[in-house]
């Protein structure tokens, strides 16, 4: 009590000291000239005195601070009406310091973030203006020779629609995977919980990658033969597409005569986790924090030489994500990398989804 006195009375009582002492010297001095000086009468006067001023003062004061602290609270609670509130208006200076000071920081801290998102949102902007900026060209490249007259030749002008075809594939691919990664990022994608082999959807996968893999001579393979199914519970059509996008990617950087290896292993009792393994260029470490980042390559060169939207590890990311999971990277520089994630391992499944699977 004595601290909270001192901290919210202190002004007003030595103020009110001040007067009551400078008044009851005057006081003492106009008795004693006539005569009249009684000790009952300065004291008397000191405290009724003190009484009045510091009531007077300590009210007057509190007014004072008040009104300009509550413009203050109001000002800021344009910009923060969450945090500060009329019912938490005090006078008390040390407690006002502490709120302006939590105030100050956490606006800091709000600004910080909103510089990082700003020079991401550049970073972002640009690379899609140069993604899309590439195919579009080349189709009215190839659009606008042929109005200048290649139109007439048969053989120019399959040539170049087949060229303005491939380029607005592209186009349409780049902004689809926009689309999805726009949905996954606020939530919107649906994910349709369903059990499956993991096995068999590897096998599949393979199998719509292997022409890809067959022009560099690049082997898909499992680390080892898988006699049993594994099952897990995901998004079948999800996984599907992280797979293709990580097998995709090996290839992509695979050495020629080069290997991908698929692996399947139990984590722990109720997670299994799948590595996709390449012995590819590698990944240098300094590039392997924004691996994940929407359009970040390690190739910073112009020509690109590998093809691709930029999106695909953002959009696993993403995938593993929206399954509360992980993912993993390793990787030496020129020796190869490896990709792991996890999934929700099936124990026991019903009688009734058993022969489901078996039906499929």
């Amino acid at each position: 009590m004595a601290t909270n006195f001192k901290k919210s009375y202190r002004f007003a009582t030595y103020s009110a000291s001040y007067i009551t002492i400078f008044l009851t010297l005057i006081l003492s001095v106009f008795l004693y000239d006539h005569d009249l000086l009684y000790w009952q009468w300065p004291v008397g006067f000191a405290l009724i005195c003190f009484a009045f001023c510091f009531v007077i003062l300590q009210i007057r004061v509190e007014q004072f601070i008040y009104k300009r602290v509550k413009k203050i609270y109001d000002d800021v609670s344009l910009l923060d009406a969450t945090t500060l509130k009329r019912g938490q208006i005090t006078t008390d200076m040390s407690t006002l310091t502490k709120e302006v000071e939590r105030f100050a920081a956490s606006k800091k801290l709000e600004i910080e973030s909103l510089k990082i998102r700003e020079e991401y949102r550049k970073e972002f902007m640009g690379n899609v203006a140069h993604e899309l900026k590439t195919p579009l060209f080349t189709v009215q490249g190839y659009v606008l020779t042929l109005l200048d007259g290649a139109m007439k030749d048969k053989s120019v002008r399959k040539k170049y629609l087949q060229r303005a075809e491939k380029a607005t594939e592209r186009l349409i691919y780049l902004v689809s995977d926009l689309d999805m990664i726009s949905r996954l990022e606020v939530g919107n994608m649906n994910l349709y919980y369903e059990y499956f082999d993991i096995i068999e959807l590897v096998k599949s996968t393979f199998e719509l990658l292997e022409m890809k893999a067959a022009k560099k001579n690049i082997t898909l393979t499992f680390d080892r033969p898988y006699t049993k199914s594994i099952l897990v519970n995901a998004d079948r059509e999800r996984i599907q597409q992280l797979l293709t996008n990580l097998i995709v990617n090996s290839i992509k950087y695979g050495k020629q005569d080069g290997t991908t290896e698929v692996t399947v292993e139990n984590l722990i009792q109720n997670k299994v986790i799948v590595r996709v393994t390449d012995n590819g260029e590698g990944i240098s470490s300094e590039h392997i924090p924004r691996l994940f980042e929407r359009f970040y390559r390690v190739d910073k060169s112009g020509s690109r030489r590998e093809g691709g939207s930029g999106l695909g590890l953002s959009i696993v990311k993403h995938i593993i994500e929206a399954h509360d999971e992980k993912i993993y990277v390793e990787s030496d520089f020129g020796v190869g990398s490896e990709f792991s994630f996890t999934l929700e391992k099936a124990e026991e499944l019903p009688i009734e989804v058993l022969d489901d699977l078996a039906m499929d």
